[in-house]
């Protein structure tokens, strides 16, 4: 199995999410804003720690992946494979936190 095939099985729960919060958002009147700036502003942050960490730790030899799992594109050392993980938190953790919230009476 490729890391990439891996990526899509495992962004399919973040991107459920995503589409529910963005119903219950639209039914409390909420629209897409509040989240879109929620997933932008998360997204940025740890697609940079990302990039700048997983490339230290490859340079470092702590860990490596399988050249015949990967694309071959990369940033920097790091496979892009490797930031599915980062975008599939920055979608599910604001997505939760729309779903979890109480609407307001």
């Amino acid at each position: 199995m490729t890391y990439l095939l891996l990526n899509a099985v495992f962004l399919v729960l973040p991107v459920a999410l995503l589409v529910a919060a963005l119903v219950v958002a639209k039914r409390r009147g909420r629209g897409r804003a509040p989240i879109g700036a929620a997933i932008g502003l998360a997204l940025a942050v740890v697609l940079v720690l990302t990039a700048v960490f997983d490339n230290v730790l490859i340079g470092l030899g702590i860990f490596y992946y399988a050249e015949d799992r990967i694309s071959g594109l990369r940033i920097g050392l790091a496979p892009v494979e490797d930031f599915a993980y980062a975008v599939a938190a920055a979608i599910a953790l604001p997505s939760l936190w729309v779903l979890l919230r109480r609407a307001r009476a």
